[in-house]
């Protein structure tokens, strides 16, 4: 790291001999560097306003600035940190408080945290409602869905996301109501791949994608319960399929269409034979598998899709982590505001972006 400050220790007098040093040029042999954070102070500006007498007999005032609006008010670093540490580091108002006023010397009340989060939402909404459009657009979108208590009632979390970019958003309904406010003209000619969701299937338009590691883990269980070989035969089978996206880049199309036609054939053959009775879960599953039959290798046939919904389960484990932290939201308009802020945060995360610094230029625009 390039140092801001040097200390030079150079010796004046031999150790060995007592022999005077001062007038020996000195020679750089080696040197260690000290990381420190400076002693963090709040930045305090105060706007005055003055008037003259014109000659005219007016008197003339000055003008604060449009975004100077209150005695006092905190300006985008505050905001920036208070954001972050909101939706980034999911710390509780209580908890942000103190860490505020220990840290940085700034003394601000739960109540002024919380307008403050508004505050920043409202200028994240332009960027929030550009993150949906693109979702939108997407050619492959993963969504999900948890629940999330909201002043001691359940609502639902979704998250529609894709690989650069992710959308959370709340409401009251788990079903098809949600989607269509959410995205009232669809996902246009998306890959939608999920966890076989009903409300989903009714983007019939769509194709779809069940996740397989969903399926595997049902798989494992019904395997180690009832030590079912069907089972262990259809576990196999996703994993060679899996196996085999992971070589498509390589082989030839002639060998991809004749290894997939051969997984295609084998699922046939599986979903045809019978199932124990007596192993209710197996029985259940293969009524799902036969279903949803169409929806089990899309991600062979398409390069973008994956075998899996991994990606939208830690989108939406972020809500189950936030509220572990920090308990129930308070209000629709808190979690709200969470989603909005976290859609950015995350999208961030995954383009690689430094939160901060983005998160600062977002504190510093005009809320609309």
């Amino acid at each position: 790291m390039l140092p801001g400050h040097n200390e030079n220790h150079i010796p004046l007098f031999c150790t060995c001999c007592g022999g005077d040093l001062s007038a020996v040029p000195a020679e750089l042999s080696s040197k260690r560097q000290v990381l420190d954070l400076p002693v963090i102070k709040v930045v305090c500006t105060e706007h005055r306003i003055f008037s003259k007498n014109c000659s005219c007999g007016e008197k003339i005032s000055g003008s604060f600035p449009d975004n100077i609006n209150a005695p006092i008010q905190y300006g985008s670093g505050v905001e920036t940190i208070v954001g972050y540490l909101h939706a980034r580091q999911y710390v509780p108002y209580r908890r942000m408080k103190e860490l505020l006023r220990d840290c940085f010397g700034i003394n601000l009340s739960e109540g002024s945290i919380d307008n403050i989060i508004g505050r920043f939402a409202r200028k994240s909404a332009p960027i929030y409602a550009k993150i949906k459009t693109a979702v939108s657009k997407s050619p492959v979108i993963g969504a999900d869905e948890t629940g999330a208590k909201v002043d001691g009632n359940k609502q639902w979390v979704w998250t529609y996301q894709t690989e650069e970019l992710t959308l959370l958003a709340i409401s009251e309904s788990r079903g098809l109501k949600a989607m269509n406010t959410h995205f009232p003209d669809g996902f246009g000619k998306a890959v939608l791949c999920h966890d076989a969701w009903r409300a989903y299937f009714n983007y019939s338009e769509n194709l779809h994608q069940l996740c397989c590691a969903h399926l595997l883990r049902e798989l494992n269980y019904i395997v180690e319960r009832y030590k079912s070989k069907w089972a262990d035969s259809l576990r196999a089978l996703f994993r060679e399929a899996i196996s085999l996206k992971r070589k498509l880049k390589k082989l030839p199309d002639p060998e991809n269409s004749r290894s997939i036609a051969s997984i295609e054939e084998k699922m046939d053959n599986l979903l045809a034979q019978p199932v124990e009775s007596k192993h209710k879960e197996a029985v259940s599953l293969q009524k799902r598998l036969l279903k949803y039959r169409k929806s089990l290798f899309t991600f062979l046939y398409h390069q973008k899709v994956p075998p899996d919904n991994n990606a939208s389960e830690r989108a939406i484990r972020n809500i189950k982590v936030k509220q572990k932290i920090s308990g129930q939201f308070k209000s629709n308009n808190g979690a709200e505001n969470f989603s909005v802020i976290r859609s950015v945060v995350d999208t961030l995360i995954k383009r690689s972006g430094n939160i901060l610094e983005n998160l600062n230029h977002i504190a510093n625009l005009q809320p609309e």
